[in-house]
C-alpha cells in the first residue's frame, strides 16, 4: 500500500545484481563477474578458472554475487544465462526431489554450484530476470566484459 512503512522499507532494500560467465574455449579458461547496487552503492566482483565451462562461470557469478550479500534482502537478479534462470525457477524442484537427478536419471551437472546458488538464495527474495545478452542491455555488457578481463588476466591476453 502506498506511504505504508513496510512497503518504503521493502523498496529500500532491494538489491540489484547483474551477472555474466563465460569460456573461450568452452571448455577452457573461463571468467565470472556480478555488478550488486543497492541504492547508490555498488560493488563489482569477478573472478577465473583456467579449467571449466561457460555454464560453471554463469553459476560462480551468480553463487558468489548472492554470497556476498550480509543480511536478507529482495533481489532482482539479471541474467544472460537461461541454464541459469530455468534450472533455479523451474528444473531444481525436481532435481532436489529426485535426490539430484534429472529427467534422464543422470547426475544433474554442476550439483556443487546449483545447491551453493540454493543455499545462499534461502536468506532471500529473488526475481530471477532474463536478459539477451549482446543485446544493448549496459549492465549486462558492463559484467560481460568484466568476465572477460578476468579470464584474459589468468591467461595473460
Amino acid at each position: 500500500m502506498p506511504g505504508d512503512e513496510t512497503s518504503a522499507t521493502a523498496e529500500g532494500r532491494v538489491v540489484e545484481i547483474w551477472t555474466d560467465g563465460g569460456c573461450k574455449p568452452n571448455p577452457g579458461p573461463g571468467g565470472w563477474a556480478a555488478i550488486m547496487r543497492f541504492g547508490a552503492a555498488e560493488r563489482a566482483l569477478s573472478g577465473a578458472e583456467a579449467a571449466t565451462t561457460n555454464n560453471r562461470m554463469e553459476l560462480t557469478a551468480a553463487a558468489e554475487a548472492l554470497e556476498a550479500l550480509t543480511r536478507p534482502c529482495t533481489v532482482v537478479l539479471h541474467t544472460d544465462s537461461e541454464y541459469l534462470r530455468n534450472g533455479i525457477t523451474r528444473w531444481t524442484t525436481g532435481w532436489v526431489r529426485r535426490r539430484w537427478r534429472n529427467a534422464a536419471g543422470d547426475p544433474v551437472a554442476n550439483i556443487d554450484l546449483w545447491q551453493r546458488i540454493l543455499a545462499a538464495a534461502q536468506r532471500h527474495e529473488i526475481d530471477w530476470r532474463w536478459v539477451r545478452g549482446h543485446a544493448g542491455d549496459a549492465m549486462n555488457e558492463r559484467a560481460d566484459a568484466m568476465a572477460t578481463e578476468a579470464r584474459a588476466k589468468l591467461t595473460g591476453g
